[in-house]
């Protein structure tokens, strides 16, 4: 997969938690912003060259860590974006795997970060 389809799997996954969220399912917007936040980081590490391994990384932990190392930590990337990442991947495993519920003002919040998180991304490596 290419940093541009990556880019691409990120916004539609965007678009799709904005959807949720006007549905009413924060859970299920929890989960799409997460991932489009999670292909976005994928696609950055890809197009900034610095991670050669980035499409064989195997856990959305290490994903998350290669991308604070290499992007938030050298500078390329806010550190307020390192810090949503983590955010929502925590509110995506409540929604997903610990059956609280989730409230639509976090999953609002949620879906805010994965539009920023999205932009900058795309800004900062396309």
């Amino acid at each position: 997969m290419t940093a541009g389809e990556l880019l691409n799997k990120a916004m539609i996954a965007l678009s799709s938690s904005k959807l949720l969220l006007d549905a009413g399912d924060a859970s299920g917007a929890c989960n799409r912003a997460y991932y489009a936040m999670f292909d976005a980081a994928r696609a950055a590490l890809l197009a900034s060259k610095l991670s050669d391994d980035v499409l064989t990384i195997r856990t959305h932990s290490g994903l998350i860590a290669s991308f604070s190392l290499k992007l938030v930590k050298s500078g390329l990337v806010d550190i307020q974006f390192g810090k949503a990442l983590n955010k929502v991947e925590d509110l995506r495993l409540v929604a997903d795997y610990k059956g609280d519920p989730v409230e639509m003002e976090e999953a609002t919040w949620a879906v805010q970060q994965a539009t920023e998180f999205v932009s900058s991304m795309q800004n900062s490596f396309f």
